[in-house]
């Protein structure tokens, strides 16, 4: 039955028409002799992809002077922690420890350039959520994260040593890594130490101001003036009883419920009255190969395909950035009555902020043959806030609520000293196939802050400890890194009646950190 259908088939298709090949007699006389027959295609040449380079460039001009580049990353993490003392997993629920998910960074930048001389791009994205924090309520969950403005910036060139800029920028003073790119970082992500105002007077490193950068020879400079944010402290300048009061005077005291007293703790926090502008510049000389200085973002490590020795040394000053009330002076809450100006009313010390810092970033080839490089950085940072200031952060933290010291947070930044050191070295090629490739590396922070003190009246040193191995898949285009973390536990601490904390032990908690990347 089955060959009768085929033959039955076979006919249809003869006497359908010259349209579906029916065979037609020749003509009649000498039949034609045969055609060649047709040579057969040589198989097409499998599909590569394309090197990355400028990324996703769309040219407005022949020439490609005239374009829109288009850049996405997003980093995630799945992270295992545990928590520090007294962390709340939701409210009123103790948790020790647990495994998360979350999004680290999610970012798109658009660049254009129309003309040689006139540069504009823009940088969107969120960071920071998982279950708990980062969303529009950060302290309460994660949900809807605020997707803001990063940096929105005009530039012009004035000529080969000298761009001008403005508009909401990521020009900072201090080190190399205060202007890190996040997409080629070595370890697994960058201490906040680097980043010691962030979100405070400035918009997630962002500031709005001008800028000016440039380079002469193998000289790198940039400085910029900008305005400070409002700190946005919580409390209301004005008086109004029973209401906490954190963002004025009292705010820098601690209230006797018993007296009604309320006493300088002599220690600084930011002046929510800060008016006067921000002044940054960071300058390098590199004794290798020149960097790219297109847009702000400094490379983490080249992975071997630039021979780079850089130094560098930078600046922040902001006058009058901070305030404080020394352990002397008192103020009885019964002689205020709602309305009172406590800006006016209760005497405090304004300090200025001063950030210094000074850094060499060492990234070389060493076997062209196997692929194998090194990298190697180290940052010196001295920090003046004022008396006693620290500052506790827990990026992407996993614990809930406004406590300082909840899910991961560790002293990152405080009036004092800090060392942040981290080396690299890129594997040998074919150690795991032909695509990718192996980077190991260890990261070591250590900050010694006035503000936190052993029983002898010494600084208690803040010591991070960080090992972990980058796959490259393809670069930093396409990679996964996990990282294990030693991170103190500061939350064993009492105040001092002279300022600063007292604290009485230090335990050290595990961090492991699974992070895909993927960059366009």
């Amino acid at each position: 039955m089955l060959k009768t259908r085929y033959a039955l088939a076979f006919s249809s298709l003869l006497l359908a028409g010259p349209t579906f090949g029916q065979v037609i007699p020749p003509a009649t006389g000498t039949a034609p002799p045969p055609a060649e027959p047709a040579p057969t295609p040589a198989p097409a040449a499998p599909a590569k992809s394309t090197a990355y380079g400028p990324g996703m460039k769309v040219n407005l001009s022949p020439d490609g002077s005239k374009y829109l580049r288009f850049m996405l990353w997003t980093q995630v993490f799945t992270r295992y922690n545990e928590n520090n003392t007294g962390t709340l997993r939701a409210p009123n629920l103790p948790k020790a420890s647990q495994v998360d998910f979350g999004i680290r960074r999610s970012r798109m930048v658009i660049i254009a350039q129309l003309n040689p001389r006139f540069l504009i791009y823009t940088h969107l994205g969120i960071n920071n959520q998982n279950a708990v924090s980062g969303g529009v309520s950060p302290t309460v969950d994660g949900k809807k994260p605020q997707f803001f403005i990063h940096e929105a910036v005009t530039e012009y060139k004035v000529n080969k040593y000298l761009n001008l800029g403005a508009g909401l920028h990521y020009y900072n003073g201090i080190s190399r890594l205060s202007n890190a790119s996040t997409t080629s970082i070595l370890g697994v992500d960058l201490p906040q130490t680097n980043f010691p105002t962030i979100d405070l007077l400035d918009q997630f490193i962002r500031w709005m101001g001008v800028y000016a950068k440039g380079r002469v020879g193998k000289f790198d400079y940039r400085v910029s003036v900008s305005d400070p944010f409002l700190t946005n402290l919580p409390g209301s300048p004005n008086y109004v009883v029973g209401a906490v009061q954190t963002g004025n005077p009292l705010g820098l005291g601690s209230t006797n419920a018993a007296t009604g007293i309320n006493t300088g703790t002599n220690t600084a926090q930011y002046n929510p009255q800060d008016v006067n502008h921000v002044y940054q510049g960071y300058f390098s000389y590199n004794f290798l190969e020149p960097e790219a200085n297109l847009l702000p973002y400094m490379q983490g490590s080249y992975l071997g395909t630039k021979r780079v020795f850089s130094i560098g040394a930078g600046f922040f000053y902001n006058k009058d950035g901070t305030f404080s009330r020394s352990a002397s002076s008192t103020v009885a809450l019964s002689s205020l009555t709602p309305g009172t100006d406590l800006f006016a009313a209760v005497p405090t010390t304004k300090h200025d902020i001063t950030l210094l810092g000074a850094d060499v970033f060492y990234d070389v080839p060493l076997d062209t043959a196997k692929g194998t490089a090194l990298t190697l950085y180290g940052v010196y940072y001295n920090f003046d806030f004022g008396p006693n200031y620290v500052r506790y952060v827990g990026t992407e933290n996993p614990g809930y609520g406004a406590a300082a010291l909840r899910g991961n947070a560790v002293p990152q930044a405080g009036t004092g000293n800090s060392v942040y050191l981290q080396g690299g070295f890129l594997l040998p090629k074919n150690l795991l196939g032909p695509k990718a490739r192996l980077q190991p590396y260890v990261d070591y922070l250590h900050c010694s802050y006035e503000g936190l003190q052993n029983t002898a009246g010494n600084r208690r040193g803040v010591n991070v400890y960080d090992a972990g191995v980058n796959v490259l898949l393809d670069g930093h285009n396409a990679k996964v890194t996990l990282n294990y973390r030693a991170r103190p536990d500061f939350t064993n601490q009492a105040p001092l009646p002279e300022g600063g904390a007292l604290v009485n032990d230090v335990k050290y908690r595990p961090e492991i950190t699974l992070q895909t990347q993927v960059f366009l």
